[in-house]
């Protein structure tokens, strides 16, 4: 997310009432300044948050249950709720992009979806329907300029492909808009050192059906972008093991 181009508060539009979200299944909080955090670049505390849940244990060690979800639009205007920048008393803000981490577990039977934000003020991680619910609210603006837009990359793909040189983040004099993190660049596998557009950028027209989706997934390196409509089931449609 770009801080420089982040709206806060009331000055946002103006969204329906959304729905109540269902019960969903109990997870143990996690403290979120455990993790690695820097402001404004969410698509790199995400990245690092992957590695971190397969490193302690909390994740499957290759990050198979893991999934990166890059939320942006054709306008760059992202409305979404319960979010820590905001001035509001519901946390509403207009992001241009925000990432976060969605967890997809299968066991005998049971769903347990996550969804792990380190820019919100819910539980760290949330049950995927109230995360959904309350910090979605999807079709909570029509057809609008305002309909958020998910890129879901699985996250093993996205740790090898991902890159970053930070460039976003300066100004046309070169300086830093918001500081970076402290560690270096995020580089992909293949030597790439800068993709970050190749994420963001996402159109409705980018959004295939559902069952083809599911699969593609597994195989392309930038995922695939699906709709509101779409993401209340698209993680419930996931096979139950993991290619």
């Amino acid at each position: 997310m770009d801080g420089a181009r982040a709206a806060a508060g009331s000055a946002g539009p103006s969204p329906v009432a959304a729905p109540p979200h269902t019960t969903a299944p109990r997870s143990t909080p996690f403290d979120v300044s455990s993790f690695t955090h820097t402001p404004c670049y969410c698509e790199e505390n995400i990245y690092m948050l992957c590695k971190e849940l397969m490193r302690i244990g909390v994740a499957d060690p290759m990050g198979t249950d893991l999934y990166v979800v890059f939320i942006s639009n054709e306008e760059k205007k992202v409305p979404l709720w319960h979010q820590k920048a905001s001035n509001s008393d519901d946390g509403f803000i207009c992001w241009d992009y925000h990432v976060i981490c969605i967890q997809s577990r299968r066991n005998k039977g049971e769903v347990l979806d996550l969804v792990w934000d380190l820019d919100s003020d819910l539980p760290f991680p949330s049950p995927f329907s109230q995360y959904v619910s309350d910090a979605i609210q999807p079709l909570a603006f029509g057809d609008s300029i305002y309909r958020r837009l998910f890129r879901v990359v699985h996250a093993p793909l996205f740790l090898q492909s991902f890159a970053s040189d930070r460039s976003h983040m300066k100004d046309p004099a070169g300086n830093w808009i918001q500081l970076p993190p402290k560690y270096g660049p995020i580089m992909a596998a293949d030597g790439t050192t800068n993709n970050l557009h190749e994420y963001i950028a996402m159109s409705v027209d980018d959004v295939a059906d559902l069952e083809s989706m599911v699969t593609d997934i597994y195989s392309n390196k930038h995922g695939v972008v699906v709709n509101e409509t779409i993401l209340p089931r698209f993680f419930s449609r996931l096979p139950d093991s993991h290619p």
